[in-house]
Parts: structure tokens; sequence; C-alpha cells
């Protein structure tokens, strides 16, 4: 399916969405830890400390923050490689505090995941790929090189080195976990996020195609009356004035622009919509509107409307919202795109449902991606076959999606499946063998006879302003 020229964002701009005070948040935190442990350390354990060392390795990092908080505003948003060089820093100062303290005898080791977490949850791959290789090598490093960590009594305190060496495993394969999990995870909100975005804007575009048709509709309803009477009281002016030429034209003129003022209401208004069409239609209507833009595009549609078991024989009248109509469109667009020649509307009702179903006669939907139809920006590895059938075709799973979410919130139940086993011969195949989607909302979540009597809305009521 073609996809909306929507703004999705990458990941560079998702790494600029850093802000600098946040970072300064976590280093206070972290500080304030650091700080603590010292001080634990040396007064209640009685350990021997390189405290010089170790508080200007603190002080660094208190010098940075204070520095970043008064040269930077606090609403500043990092770019990628600032975000990189101050998680490195961090990593970089923690390391040398660990070799400072013990190293891997020091149980704050873990705390190298945390830098490498934060990258992958807001950088690119290849910054994240950067941060946990360096935490990788320091902590590779600290294994052989550290100050020995011992007590005022010169007691030694070491791991054997056997648990030193599970340790060094250990945060290895966490580092290695969590930037994946962290990634991942962090990779699907976004994603979703960008295509709520994208559906939001379909909704919102569709909104207002509709908000300017029931203008047009109803600017033709409240201009009939004075365009024919314009039109009548012209008549009449020409009858009368047939020996004076010029004002017999000037009255042939006010005719022929009242008619033309009436044509061109009617072509924007597609001819014989009244205010209550622009809020309910019968399904058939409904369902040909959604269909409209993709009718001439090559592909027989056929249209099957009919009722279903105890369904009775009249049509419901259904409400024409926007993203009822948007998503059976972009249904109907993705069955033409990869139909060979024939598409399938069908449309049931019963006393408790109403179903639509739209099928084609292509290929179907690849067996390997039946489970993630509806997911945003998916895609699918293609043979050389399948990318010769549709080589313009780059999709990314965000039509279905928006699709798939409009009428989900109109309260439909979507239902994904492929007409025909997909290992059968093209003589095997029957005709509605591509790809088959089914709508199925409960009656009273989109019937409208109930509400509405088809008599008439009465007087038109202004749209609001502003």
């Amino acid at each position: 399916m073609a996809e909306p020229s929507f703004p999705v964002f990458d990941g560079m701009s998702r790494s600029h969405w850093v802000r600098l005070r946040t970072l300064i948040v976590l280093r206070w935190v972290a500080v304030s830890g650091q700080l603590a442990a010292i001080v634990i350390s040396v007064a209640f354990y009685h350990l021997e400390l390189e405290i010089g060392l170790c508080l200007m390795a603190v002080g660094v990092s208190i010098t940075a923050n204070l520095l970043a908080s008064f040269v930077y505003p606090p609403n500043k948003r990092l770019s990628e490689n600032e975000t990189l060089l101050t998680l490195l820093f961090d990593l970089s100062q923690h390391a040398f505090l660990l070799y400072l303290t013990g190293g891997l005898n020091n149980p704050f080791a873990f705390l190298l995941l945390a830098p490498v977490t934060i990258a992958a949850t807001t950088l690119r791959l290849r910054s994240t790929a950067l941060m946990a290789g360096t935490a990788v090598l320091y902590i590779s490093l600290l294994g052989f090189f550290y100050m020995p960590l011992q007590t005022n009594d010169g007691v030694l305190l070491s791991m054997p080195d056997i648990f030193r060496f599970g340790f060094w495993i250990a945060i290895v394969v966490g580092i290695g976990f969590m930037a994946l999990y962290a990634r991942r995870v962090a990779n699907e909100v976004h994603s979703m996020s960008d295509a709520l975005v994208a559906t939001q804007m379909a909704l919102s575009r569709e909104q207002k195609l509709t908000d300017l048709g029931g203008v047009v509709a109803a600017a033709a309803h409240e201009l009939g009356t004075p365009l024919a009477t314009i039109k009548l009281v012209s008549s009449e002016m020409i009858e009368e004035l047939e020996e004076d030429e010029m004002l017999r034209e000037d009255a042939q003129l006010i005719r022929d622009q009242a008619d033309r003022c009436r044509d061109i209401l009617r072509s924007m208004g597609r001819a014989g919509k009244d205010d209550l069409h622009m809020r309910q239609a019968p399904l058939d209507t409904v369902i040909r509107e959604a269909a409209e833009p993709h009718v001439e595009r090559g592909k027989e549609i056929l249209f099957n409307v009919a009722p279903g078991k105890e369904g009775g024989a009249r049509q419901p009248s259904i409400y024409r919202r926007p993203e009822i109509i948007h998503g059976l469109r972009n249904l109907v667009q993705n069955a033409v795109d990869f139909s060979q020649e024939m598409v399938w509307v069908d449309a049931r009702w019963t006393p408790d449902q109403i179903i639509i179903r739209i099928a084609d006669d292509g290929h179907g939907f690849p067996p390997q991606a039946l489970g993630r139809i509806g997911d945003p920006f998916m895609r699918i590895r293609k043979s050389a076959a399948e990318r010769a059938k549709r080589p313009e075709y780059e999709g990314m799973g965000l039509g279905l999606f928006i699709a798939k979410t409009l009428l989900e919130r109109s309260g439909g139940t979507l239902t994904f499946s492929n007409g025909s086993d997909p290992f059968l011969t093209e003589a095997e195949r029957p005709a509605r063998s591509g790809a088959i989607v089914e709508v199925a909302w409960n009656r009273s979540a989109i019937g409208a006879e109930e509400d509405e009597s088809g008599e008439g809305l009465g007087e038109n009521i202004p749209f609001p302003v502003g």
C-alpha cells in the first residue's frame, strides 16, 4: 500500500529529544550515591581507599554538572554527539572509580549498565554499539587492572578468580541483553507513537474533508431557493423585455449565471447530498464513497450488498464517520494495489451485525506476515520474484495500521486471511485467491436507523468558528 506522506521520525531526530536537564539530574543522583558509598566504606567498614583520587573523580562530575547548569539553558536538547559524549563521560568516570575501589571485586561494577541502557533507548544503533563496546572494554580491563580493596587491618577483600570471572561474564551478558532489550522496547514504543501520530493526522484530514463537504452541501441547500427565485424572475424579465435588446441580454446573463452557480454547488457538494446525507447514508452508499478514488485505476471493483441470514430486506443506514470512510478506503486501496484484475467488496447485515469483506485475486498476504498484519513500520524480506512483481513498492505496514486503528476506533473487529493455499498452482487457484479483510461491527455501533428518523434535520446549524 502506498504510504501516506505523514512525517514520521527517524533515529537521528529522536536522539535530539534528550534534555540536558534530565542527564544532569541523573548525574546528581549518581554523585550522591558515590559520595554516600565512599563515606560508608571509610566510616563504617574501615576500608583503605585513595580518598583524594576518589573525591577528585566525584568532583569532576560535580564540576561538569555545575558548568552545564550555568552555561546552557535548562530546556536545552542535546544532539546525537552531545548525548553520546555525555554518557561516555559518565561511563568513564564510573569506571575510574571502580579502578580505585577494587575493580570487579566492587559490587557496584554492575552500574556500568546504566549509561548503556540510556544510550539504547535514545541514540541510534551505531552510538549504542559504541557505548556497549566501551563498557565491555572497561569491564574487561577492570578484571586485570585495579587497586586492591582492603581494610585498615590489612585484610584483602577479593573474590576467588572463578567468581570474578563469573561476575565479568554476567556484566558483559547484562550489557548486551539490557542494550538489546531496551532498544527493542524503545523502538516499538517510538514506532507506535509515530504511527498513532500518522493515524491522527489521517483522521484529521478526513474530518476536514467531511466538514468541507458539509459546508458545501449546506450552502447548496440554503442557496437553492434564492437561486431558483433569481432564475424565475430573470426568465420573466426576458419575456417582458423582448423590445429592449440590451436589458434582455442582461436578464439572460443573470439567468445563465444563476444556473452556473447551481452547477458549481452541485459539483462541489457531490450533487444531491443534503444535510442528512452528510451525517448518515445507506451502507452501499458509504462503501462506494470509500472506494470511489480507486474505481478508475484499471481494476474492476464489484460491489455486492445484500442481507445476511435473517437480516431483513431493508438496507441499514450507517453513520458517515471519517474513520470508517478512511479506513475502508485504505483497505480498498491495498486490494486494488495487489490484485490482478478484480476486487470484491461484499457487505452483509444481520439484526446484530454489519460485516464488510474486501477480497482480491492477487497472491494474498505473505504467509510469514499474517500474524503481524496491522503492525506499524513492518518490513518483510521479499524474494527476487516478489520484488519483480512490484519493484516500486516498499511498504512499511503504516497504511494497514491506520486502517486497522481507525476501524477499531469505530467499534469494528478486523480479520486478515488469504483466499487460497499459497502452494496451489495458478490453474487450481479460485477467483478470490488473494487477501481477504473482513470488518465486523455490532449494528448498534454504527447503525443510524435507531437514532435518526430519516425525515430531515430541520434548519441548518452553523459550523462553529475558531
